[in-house]
Parts: C-alpha cells; sequence; structure tokens
C-alpha cells in the first residue's frame, strides 16, 4: 500500500525470474510465508498470512489493470493459525527475499510444496505509469495473468500446469 492517507491501494507488476541475478542483491534475512485465503473470487479476496512473528488479515478489491483496493491489518499470530486452518486449500507456502534494483525494492517469490519450480518477483508503484528499471533477472510480465495470482494457485498449483 502506498500514500499514507490516500485511499489504500496496491498497484502492483509480476514477472517470472529467468537467472539467479537477483541472489546477490538480496537485504537482510529472507522470511518464509505461509497464507492462505478464507474466500477469493475474480472480485475480492481475503487473505490470512504468517511472515515470521507477524501476521496479517488483508482484504483486496477487484483488479482494474495493475491496481486495486488493498486494506491490511495486523492480528496475533495464533489467531492467524486458526484462521489458516479455516482457509482453502492447498496453503501457499513461499519464501520471500527482498532486493533492491535501480533504487526500487522487489519482492522475490520462491514457492515451495504444490508450487514449487515458480519464482515470480513483484514490484509495487506509486502509479500504474510509473516507468520501471527492469533487471535483466527478470522475463515475462505476468501480472494481468491471473493464474499466477496466489489466490489461483490455490486453486490450480504450478505443479498441475501442463
Amino acid at each position: 500500500m502506498n500514500n499514507p492517507g490516500a485511499e489504500p491501494l496496491e498497484i502492483e507488476r509480476k514477472f517470472l525470474i529467468v537467472s539467479d541475478g537477483w541472489r546477490s542483491l538480496v537485504e537482510g534475512s529472507p522470511k518464509r510465508l505461509s497464507q492462505g485465503y478464507l474466500c477469493s473470487d475474480s472480485r475480492k479476496s481475503v487473505r490470512v498470512r504468517i511472515a515470521g512473528e507477524r501476521a496479517t488479515v488483508t482484504v483486496k478489491g477487484a483488479r482494474e489493470g495493475i491496481t486495486r483496493l488493498e486494506l491490511q491489518y495486523d492480528i496475533p499470530v495464533r489467531d492467524a493459525e486458526l484462521m489458516l486452518a479455516l482457509c482453502e486449500r492447498p496453503l501457499i507456502d513461499k519464501t520471500r527475499y527482498i532486493v533492491r534494483h535501480d533504487g526500487m525494492k522487489w519482492e522475490v517469490d520462491i514457492f515451495h510444496a504444490e508450487n514449487e519450480g515458480l519464482m515470480v518477483a513483484e514490484i509495487e508503484l506509486e502509479r500504474e505509469d510509473q516507468p520501471v528499471n527492469l533487471p535483466d533477472w527478470v522475463g515475462q510480465e505476468v501480472s494481468h495473468e491471473a493464474r499466477y495470482y496466489n489466490s489461483c494457485l490455490v486453486k490450480n498449483p504450478y505443479s498441475t500446469w501442463k
């Protein structure tokens, strides 16, 4: 989410990773994320996530281009564990790395379990037309391909793709 006080919007571009060039640019320690969806369809999703010692519940609206409403709240980890038990299966299991390129923060997600083999880089923007200098370790943009949305990976995991 961007701009405190403004409408809580997520403006995000997503790319497949094509090389390990990002690994030398990692900042800090990676975080293992476990997340699930209490509900999800093309108009909305309600996600529960545990990332280390932090847990959140996030409500997202329908995408318009690469923008959507996003409301996120911290919750106790124990509550998140209870909510994850109610979520659709499989849960999303991934490791997130923070990488800087050309002064911008990228999130690199390496998926595990049913989505093993999928590697995605995401960048959040201030506006849809914001220029981005793409690193050489990203390839095809998949921002508009629903099958790469985490909520869709629950219903149709990467391991089942042909």
